[in-house]
């Protein structure tokens, strides 16, 4: 019956020092808050999210690892801000493709109202009617193919020089 009286006491006084502690009895006072087991602002709102934030961003543990929403919360931000970087820059990469298009492709067609020529359009075309095409009725005389000379095939077209054919 001793024991039972001994344990008795001290459950009392340890309890009666918690009550003290918590209460603020003392000379330290009472007990200061705990640290916030949750993140306040894991990434910022305000601006867009940057290599040192990541790198800041400290989790909040929980009994079984990291708490899943404060994870998810932190993930799905990042997906948004890496899926709007990812649309401006396919945004920026088609209107630079455009503009390089429409600085290459400049010269490729002539502008009529202007006069302008391009490479692909000469002033003077190598294209000469002959003085009478054949089967013309206004002429009155037959073509004949043995009065036509033979193409030269060492002649330049306009396309290059031609190989001589077999």
């Amino acid at each position: 019956m001793v024991v039972f009286w001994f344990l008795l006491i001290a459950l009392v006084v340890v309890v009666a020092a918690v009550a003290l502690a918590v209460v603020g009895g003392g000379e330290t006072g009472p007990l200061s808050r705990s640290a916030p087991d949750r993140l306040v602002d894991p990434l910022p709102e305000e601006r867009p999210v940057g290599r040192a934030d990541v790198e800041a961003l400290r989790l909040p543990m929980a009994v079984r690892g990291y708490r899943m929403s404060e994870v998810d919360d932190a993930l799905a931000r990042l997906g948004a801000e890496l899926a709007e970087r990812d649309a401006r820059i396919a945004e920026l990469e088609s209107a630079l493709a455009g503009a390089e298009a429409a600085a290459v492709g400049a010269g490729l067609f002539p502008s009529y109202d202007t006069g302008e020529t391009s490479q692909y359009r000469p002033e003077t075309s190598q294209y000469r009617p002959r003085d009478h095409e054949p089967g013309d009725q206004d002429r009155g005389e037959p073509q004949d193919p043995e009065d036509t000379p033979p193409a030269d095939p060492t002649t330049e077209s306009p396309y290059g020089p031609e190989e001589p054919r077999p």
